[in-house]
């Protein structure tokens, strides 16, 4: 990392995608962190296709189609929405 840039390289996203319950990203450095969708609302309720048109960017991932942003940092942090509500077990 250089002193000017505030993102640890390790922590770049190198590729991202959605299945049917969680968000994906692969770090540079191989690890891969997955989080549920149910987190982040907007993902939860859009299309498989709206979901996984995804752009890598420095420090996180972008969804053009939903206008969503996502960083690294606050998916290892395990940040989620406030409004977010874990659905339901089926009994």
């Amino acid at each position: 990392m250089n002193s000017s840039d505030p993102y640890p390289d390790n922590q770049r996203p190198v590729e991202a995608w959605c299945d049917l319950h969680n968000l994906h990203v692969r770090l540079a450095d191989g690890r891969e962190v997955v989080t549920p969708l149910w987190w982040y609302p907007s993902l939860h309720g859009a299309t498989p296709s709206q979901r996984n048109n995804v752009e890598l960017m420095l420090d996180g991932v972008h969804w053009p189609d939903l206008d969503e942003d996502l960083s690294v940092r606050g998916m290892l942090a395990g940040w989620k929405y406030p409004s977010a509500t874990a659905p339901e077990k089926a009994a």
